[in-house]
């Protein structure tokens, strides 16, 4: 009997549930999109795989690893569908919560929106209890005062507590305490400790990010336990690790524990696949977009390295753990158009999702899309989405324009429709633009890589309001971000924060923590089973100037910590800072603010044969589109065959997206599969 060799790599939107299969074999790859099931995205998970095992005549035993990225960590905060839960925090800290920081973002508003915190007042209980800064106890923290903690959580009737605790990211002996004491007594109350989930300074965020993962427990672990029970029941007994936001994996049974760090599990995929393409194809600067059914997600490869940052956010809550830094807007095929009280055009950030979806997919939907907006402009041919496999409703999606749009805006439909599309267009040139403008980096330095269902109809046009002259289609770019997961590696990211100037005094603690941080990742790595041949770390440092109040993540390629290895840190620091904000100091004084390491244990590595899932080539034909306000005649060709350059306007389609070549552009096959498309004459 055969080993199981198929990995599979899962990607679960708003819209559609996302796979890619990996033949570890032979290096084929195929695809398959099958509709996500709001109601449990486990379903649709699995309805996927069997389908994709039919299509590619595998059985359900020869699956030997799963990788997936989830939204379900993102959708129960969105929706605040959350456990209830108890906050425990030094006595006198109990406002942490809704004391937050000073910052407005709002700063007009004479009554700016506050979300209530997590966790109500009277369920956050204050400790007798207190670390100094430098992990000393000052106050003691007693066995009754534990017992009384307990008796309060029981009769509160808590499903899910959090333990934050002053300075306990230096010494975490009373968080532990505490977490031991509840466990005995509720062995099944999920608990998270701050020392755990976030070690690091700043109690506001440390705090957020501990109470986020405690709600979310047992909501992530419930899901997980019902996709286990499924896979079971389908006869899959391959491996299952999930997505993290730092773009790395980790294993169930951390993921139920650690769920804070899946919340942007499914667009690092994508983050992921772009470096990995970039890397293919020789190019260190690309920013990649993906544009699916619900969201434009962008992310940033600046020479040749994924940017990264050490604290982020959900629905204006701060989460201090790494990740991906992703720009995400509400735009995508399924946005919603409308017309507001002012005449105003608008398009998102609301969306109709899968169900009912945009009005084209005859699921009951009645508000016009992104997607309508381009099956009435014959971008997308209704005969021919998802492969064949669902008819389009292009006069119903006419009729949705009309009767919402165009009526009130006084044109006429296919009018209307462009102007859906030059809207979305410039909501999404701008979240690109942004995303680079912020650091420092100029458009016209890289190349725009497209992926997502959605991505390939208005790539060309995004590349044109920002100046960049080369758009890069990787092979299948619908499930592109499940191509990303299929590769991640194992990671742990580890922290140690302590506040200290840097200089040559600093050198005996940067070896001693790195020494604890290597032997705490090595650790890690060999309960998951990676041999020590796969393991390897990357290390970085916060660092900022004397008085600033944020920190920037310094990468630092270190073997021994000694004065030439510090030297460098330092150079890297400065040059950093002058590229992010246009000034540096070296003369002035720096800080280390925190010492990271990210463990990493390598998958098994396979070179996948892209051309091993082209399906047959299918003839050239043209089909009448409308473009540039006139309808015309314009050349559409199956990916698979095209040959040589075509000039725009023209339309590539594949299975399971569409590429729409803008005018003034050419688009020709290029390296690891890949369609490249340049501006003509730039």
């Amino acid at each position: 009997m055969a080993e199981p060799h198929i990995r599979i790599g899962i990607d679960i939107g708003g819209t559609f549930t996302d796979l890619q299969i990996l033949d570890e074999t032979t290096g084929e790859l195929s695809s398959f999109k099958t509709p996500t099931t709001p109601q449990d995205p486990s379903i649709g998970l699995v309805t996927g795989i069997r389908g994709v095992a039919e299509r590619a005549g595998f059985a359900m035993a020869d699956v030997r690893l799963l990788v997936h990225g989830t939204t379900i960590a993102t959708n129960a905060v969105l929706q605040r569908r959350l456990a209830k839960g108890v906050l425990v925090t030094t006595a006198g800290f109990e406002d942490v919560l809704e004391i937050g920081r000073h910052g407005r973002k709002e700063i007009y508003q004479l009554r700016p929106r506050q979300e209530p915190p997590l966790i109500a007042r009277d369920r956050r209980i204050g400790l007798t209890e207190r670390m100094r800064a430098d992990g000393t106890v000052e106050t003691a923290l007693e066995e009754s005062a534990i017992a009384a903690i307990v008796e309060r959580i029981e009769a509160l009737e808590a499903e899910a507590v959090a333990v934050s605790l002053i300075n306990s990211f230096v010494n975490p002996a009373h968080e532990e305490a505490v977490a031991e004491a509840i466990a005995k007594a509720r062995p099944d109350l999920a608990v998270s400790i701050s020392s755990a989930i976030s070690p690091e300074i700043r109690e506001y965020e440390r705090t957020s990010t501990t109470v986020l993962n405690a709600l979310l427990m047992p909501i992530v672990g419930g899901y997980i336990d019902r996709l286990t029970e499924r896979l079971a029941e389908a006869g899959i007994a391959g491996r299952l690790l999930l997505v993290q936001s730092n773009g790395g994996v980790c294993t169930a049974g951390l993921a139920k524990a650690q769920p804070a760090r899946l919340l942007l599990s499914g667009p690092s995929g994508g983050a992921l696949a772009t470096l990995r393409t970039a890397r293919a194809i020789g190019r260190r600067n690309v920013i990649g977009v993906d544009m699916g059914g619900t969201s434009y997600d962008v992310c940033v490869v600046a020479d040749d390295r994924l940017t990264s940052v050490t604290q982020g956010e959900i629905d204006d809550l701060p989460v201090r753990l790494p990740m991906v830094e992703i720009r995400t807007i509400g735009s995508g095929g399924g946005s919603i158009a409308r017309v507001d009280d002012a005449g105003r055009l608008l398009v998102g950030p609301q969306s109709a999702g899968s169900e009912p979806g945009p009005v084209a997919y005859r699921r009951g939907g009645t508000e016009p899309t992104v997607t309508d907006a381009n099956v009435v402009m014959a971008r997308l041919d209704p005969q021919f989405f998802l492969g064949g496999t669902m008819a389009l409703d292009q006069a119903g999606a006419g009729a949705a324009i009309r009767e919402r749009v165009a009526a009130p805006l006084g044109l006429d439909t296919d009018a209307a429709a462009e102007g859906i599309v030059a809207v979305t267009e410039a909501n999404l040139a701008a979240a690109a633009r942004l995303s680079l403008f912020e650091k420092g980096l100029d458009p016209r330095d890289f190349a725009l890589l497209s992926f997502g269902g959605a991505g390939g109809l208005h790539a060309t046009s995004v590349a044109d309001a920002l100046g960049i002259s080369e758009v890069i289609f990787p092979v299948g770019a619908s499930t592109f971000s499940a191509f990303g997961i299929l590769f991640s590696d194992i990671t742990h990211d580890l922290a140690r924060s302590r506040v200290l100037p840097a200089d040559r005094n600093a050198l005996a603690f940067l070896a001693k923590v790195l020494a604890e941080l290597r032997r705490e990742g090595d650790a890690l790595l060999a309960e998951d089973g990676v041999a020590e041949t796969d393991r390897s770390a990357a290390v970085s440092v916060d660092m900022r100037y004397r008085g600033q109040a944020f920190e920037l993540v310094v990468p630092w390629a270190v073997e021994t910590v000694d004065d030439a290895a510090f030297a460098d840190l330092l150079a890297n620091f400065h040059a950093l800072h002058a590229q992010r904000f246009s000034y540096s100091d070296p003369g002035a004084a720096t800080e280390i603010v925190a010492v990271r390491l990210t463990a990493i244990g390598a998958t098994r590595q396979v070179v996948p044969d892209h051309a091993a899932s082209v399906p047959q080539a299918g003839a050239v034909r043209t089909r009448e589109v409308f473009t540039g306000g006139i309808w015309r005649p314009i050349p559409v060709l199956r990916r698979e065959g095209l040959s040589g350059a075509v000039a725009g306007p023209a339309l590539v389609e594949e299975e399971y997206t569409t590429t729409f070549i803008g005018p003034d552009w050419s688009c020709e096959p290029g390296p690891a599969g890949t369609l490249v498309a340049r501006k003509i004459g730039a």
